[in-house]
């Protein structure tokens, strides 16, 4: 079987050889941004906003990209074209922008940095594996908020996509010994729900979805899409400080990330949310991106059958 191919550092090379020194800052000192995106139909989806969010991450990180905008979309465009002939017809690919601040094979952090770096730039695609989150569609993520708390964007801006993510391994091993199938969510310093290690968090409450304020959260392309529907369909979307108080008193929670596009939450804490099942609305919101995407999202992370459209809906509008 063909392997597929990556991009590294101006070539394109096999896979298994798309590696980087012990030595690459984005190993020595997380000195690294990155961003995802995901195919339908074997066709990048949002590519563009991935990759200027990406650009505004390298910006930010004092990171400046080998080559420009237009030429990132090339090569993923290329990446995605070779990497798709290795699909069956209905599988997708992720792809992962990575880009280290460079090489420094002094290997002293600070003490022995080079006058110049080279950046090291990464782009490579893996098929995505729906049945991980086929539980999730069918009945629901139970969120734990473990101790370690959120990245105060004081000390780094949520607003960029990173690597540095020791807190939230943490987290994940500590929510594990309590329920081995939740998903971490992290507060912040004063108790605000943030999001989780892969995916922003809603709330459906009171009519509107409410989510976390921007400046608390990396605000993924899948919330934009999120905040698009609502207003497609007259569901105003708020931005506020919310506590898990909130979650529990709340119609409906999702998780909209790039791989699934949203799910549902149905337990927080051990309490649940709503009725405690995957709720009505939820349901109606992914109907319409299926539409926007031009693709069965729930069949697709399910593998049943898709449903007639009467069936997947409530007797009445939220």
């Amino acid at each position: 079987m063909s392997e597929p191919v990556a991009y590294l550092k101006g070539e394109f090379v096999p896979a298994s050889q798309c590696v980087l020194p012990v030595w690459d800052l984005g190993i020595v000192l997380a000195a690294s941004v990155t961003d995802f995106l995901r195919t339908f139909h074997q066709k990048p989806y949002r590519m563009e906003d991935h990759v200027h969010r990406f650009y505004r991450s390298c910006k930010y990180a004092r990171i400046e990209p080998p080559v420009n905008i237009e030429e990132t979309i090339s090569i993923s465009e290329k990446l995605i074209a070779e990497n798709s002939k290795l699909l069956g017809p209905d599988e997708e690919l992720g792809l992962v922008y990575y880009m280290t601040a460079g090489e420094n094979a002094v290997y002293a952090g600070a003490a022995g940095m080079p006058d110049e770096l080279s950046p090291t730039y990464i782009q490579h695609t893996f098929p995505l594996r729906f049945p991980l989150w086929r539980k999730l569609f069918l009945e629901g993520a139970h969120c734990i908020t473990p101790a370690p708390r959120h990245w105060p964007p004081q000390c780094l801006s949520a607003k960029i996509k990173n690597r540095n993510r020791l807190h939230m391994w943490i987290g994940e091993q500590e929510i594990r010994q309590v329920d081995p199938g939740a998903m971490a969510l992290y507060l912040d310093i004063d108790g605000n729900i943030t999001e989780t290690g892969g995916s922003n968090f809603v709330i459906y409450r009171d009519g509107q979805i409410v989510s976390p304020r921007r400046n608390n959260i990396l605000w993924g392309i899948s919330l934009t899409v999120l905040e698009e529907i609502a207003a497609e369909m007259g569901i105003p979307f708020v931005e506020e400080d919310i506590q898990t108080y909130d979650v529990i008193n709340a119609d409906e929670a999702w998780i909209p990330s790039t791989p699934y596009c949203l799910g549902p939450v149905v337990r927080i804490n051990g309490a649940p949310i709503g009725d405690g099942t995957p709720g009505p609305l939820w349901r109606r919101i992914l109907d319409r991106w299926s539409e926007i995407a031009g693709k069965d999202i729930y069949s697709e992370m399910t593998n049943l059958p898709p449903q007639p459209r009467q069936d997947r809906r409530p007797d009445k509008d939220p």
